[in-house]
C-alpha cells in the first residue's frame, strides 16, 4: 500500500465540545493506505480525544516514513504491537483477503476490533469468519456512510416520524455493501430475506477526475451503470443506482430518496404534510462559519430542517470534511461501546448481510435473473 503523510494536515486543535470532552480513546492501526491515513489524521487533528498507540506495516520503510511524518510507533507484525502495547481496540485497514485471519488474530487475543469493509471477500470467507469470531461479540466494522451529516441528518428525519413509515429507498451513490447498509437503515430492515434483480446498462460519460488526479479528457467513453430492486416483502424496497466512478466523478453527483406513507426526502427536500389539507415542501440546510464576512474559518456547525436542528457538528472547531465527520463519529462510538457506554457502532452480523446483499447485485448483474439471498448464520445468531 501507498505511504501517507499529513503534509497537507492543518495544525492540530481542539473540537467544541457541549457537555465536556469524553475520555481518549487509544487505538492501533493495522495498515498504511490512503483509508489507514484517514483514521491517523483524526488523532493528529483531535488529540484530546484520539490516540493512535501504534501502526503496523510490514516494509520497514514504510515504517520509517510513518514514524517521522506523524510521530507515532510502528511495528512490523501484530504480536509485535500487541507485546508493546494494550489499545483499546484495533482498526484493520488491509486488503480484503487479509482481513479475515487480522480478525481471527485479535479475537483470539480479546482485543476488539474494528475491520474495514467487507470484513471478508466472499460468501464462503463470510460464514468462517462469523462460524470463528460472531459470537465473540468483538468485532466491528467501519461502516460510515450513514453518518455523513446529511445521511444522518436524513435519518433523524425519518426516525421522527415526518415522512410516516418509510417504504423505499433509492441510493445513487457509493456501491455495493455501502448503498446496503444505508438502505437498510433508512428502511429499519434487519435480516429479512431479500429478492434482487439487476439490470446492467453501457452509455458514454465524460470522466474528469480519477483517484489519480483531473484527466484533462473531454471525451465521453463507455461507462457502467447497475441498476437493481432490492425487495425485502413487507420490510420494504431498495432500489440500487451505481455509475462506473461515481464516487469521484462529479458529473454524476451523489442521490438520496426516501419514500414513506406521509411523505418523502429527496436529497435535501422533504415534503410532508402538515395537516390533513396542507402539504409542505422544506430543505434541510446546512449552516457553516467561514463564509463571507464570518471569520471562524470555514466549518460546518449544523444542518436543520424548518428551524429544528436534525444534525450538530461534534467536532466543531476540527475542520473535518463530512467523511471525516463520519470517520471520528465511528472512533467515539468504538470508544463508548468498550466502555459499556453505548451501543455497538456497527456489528459484524449487519456488515455480513450488506456484503451478502450486495454480492447478489452483482451475481445477478451478470446473470440478468433475480438472486434471493439465503438465511445465514449471522442471521439467526443475533
Amino acid at each position: 500500500m501507498d505511504s501517507i503523510s499529513r503534509a497537507t494536515v492543518p495544525a492540530a486543535v481542539t473540537s467544541k465540545q457541549p457537555g465536556g470532552i469524553p475520555k481518549t480513546t487509544r487505538y492501533a492501526i493495522v495498515g498504511n493506505g490512503w483509508r489507514a491515513s484517514v483514521f491517523l489524521r483524526m488523532a493528529y487533528l483531535m488529540p484530546e480525544r484520539f490516540e493512535v498507540v501504534g501502526v503496523v506495516t510490514r516494509r520497514a520503510e514504510a515504517g520509517a516514513e510513518l514514524e517521522r511524518d506523524w510521530g507515532v510507533s510502528t511495528y512490523r507484525t501484530l504480536d509485535d504491537l500487541l507485546v508493546a502495547e494494550r489499545p483499546d481496540f484495533v482498526v484493520l485497514s488491509v486488503p480484503w483477503p487479509v482481513t479475515p485471519e487480522l480478525t481471527r488474530q485479535l479475537v483470539s487475543a480479546g482485543i476488539p476490533t474494528l475491520a474495514e469493509t467487507p470484513p471478508a471477500p466472499d460468501l464462503e470467507g463470510l460464514r468462517s469468519l462469523w462460524q470463528d469470531v460472531g459470537e465473540s461479540g468483538l468485532v466491528q466494522v467501519a461502516e460510515q456512510y450513514a453518518l455523513m451529516p446529511l445521511h444522518a441528518a436524513r435519518l433523524e428525519v425519518v426516525r421522527a416520524g415526518l415522512i410516516g413509515r418509510p417504504s423505499s429507498v433509492h441510493v445513487s451513490s457509493t456501491h455495493l455493501y455501502h448503498v446496503v447498509s444505508m438502505i437498510r437503515l433508512f428502511l429499519g430492515v434487519t435480516f429479512e430475506p431479500a429478492t434482487v434483480l439487476s439490470q446492467t446498462f453501457q452509455s458514454k460519460l465524460v470522466d474528469p477526475i480519477t483517484p489519480t488526479g483531473w484527466t484533462h479528457d473531454t471525451e465521453a467513453k463507455p461507462a457502467e451503470t447497475i441498476l437493481s430492486t432490492i425487495d425485502f416483502g413487507e420490510a420494504g424496497m431498495g432500489i440500487y443506482d451505481f455509475t462506473d466512478n461515481q464516487w469521484w466523478n462529479p458529473l454524476r453527483p451523489d442521490h438520496l430518496t426516501v419514500r414513506g406513507s406521509e411523505g418523502e426526502i429527496h436529497d435535501e427536500q422533504v415534503v410532508r404534510m402538515l395537516d390533513p389539507i396542507t402539504p409542505a415542501v422544506s430543505r434541510i440546510e446546512r449552516a457553516s462559519t467561514g463564509i463571507g464576512m464570518n471569520y471562524e474559518g470555514l466549518d460546518l456547525t449544523h444542518l436543520t430542517l424548518d428551524g429544528r436542528v436534525v444534525f450538530r457538528n461534534p467536532y466543531e472547531g476540527a475542520r473535518l470534511g463530512d467523511d471525516d465527520i463520519a470517520v471520528a463519529t465511528l472512533l467515539d462510538r468504538m470508544g463508548t461501546w468498550i466502555q459499556d457506554d453505548g451501543p455497538p457502532p456497527y456489528p459484524l452480523a449487519d456488515a455480513c448481510q450488506d456484503h451478502l446483499i450486495g454480492m447478489a447485485i452483482k451475481e445477478s448483474s451478470e446473470t440478468g435473473q433475480p438472486v434471493t439471498t439465503s438465511q445465514e448464520p449471522w442471521a439467526s445468531d443475533v
